[in-house]
């Protein structure tokens, strides 16, 4: 029975620790230096599939112009796998965020309550996908911007695949507006 919980314990350890975006203290860049695009700016919708029903459900991402550099971010829709990690209260989620680049990759740094999230964004054929790091894309103790930094370049430069948090990815975007 023992040996039952103990391996009960280490599966949700190991769930619970892949499945989360990437957080930290700490954005790419310290400050933004990229201005706007306006291409991402307006109203964007994709389908994601629930892991329960399996059926299919609209999330909504809105970005607006915070400052030359500096967009508002508002992501809505049925967001309830979202209660758990306390992230949103309603029904939608909002903060703020600044683009970044690593070795030609651009990156979001999005801000929500206090935290940090990397997310590589990418803007292909009109449709806009939003893909966060996961948790455990490195084992290292990120301490200012530029560990983080080297640490997104080193990990897109040693895999073929980047560690992605699939559950909350927004791939394949379309504008609705």
């Amino acid at each position: 029975m023992k040996k039952l919980l103990e391996i009960s314990a280490l599966f949700f350890l190991s769930v619970s620790l892949c499945s989360c975006p990437y957080s930290s203290a700490y954005n790419i860049d310290e400050t933004p230096t990229i201005y706007v695009e306006d291409a991402l700016m307006g109203n964007w919708i994709t389908f994601i599939k629930k892991p329960k029903s399996g059926r299919e459900e609209a999330v909504y991402l809105n970005l607006t112009k915070k400052t030359d550099t500096e967009y508002n971010v508002s992501l809505t829709g049925n967001l309830d796998e979202l209660r758990p990690f306390k992230l949103i209260t309603s029904d939608s989620l909002t903060g703020t965020a600044f683009m970044s680049t690593v070795d030609d990759r651009q990156f979001f740094n999005i801000t929500i309550n206090s935290r940090i999230y990397i997310a590589e964004i990418i803007l292909k054929d009109n449709q806009l996908s939003l893909l966060p790091l996961a948790e455990h894309f490195t084992a290292k103790m990120i301490l200012n911007s530029g560990e983080l930094r080297n640490s997104v370049s080193f990990h897109y430069k040693t895999r073929v695949h980047p560690i992605l948090d699939d559950d909350f990815c927004l791939r394949n975007m379309v504008k609705i507006n």
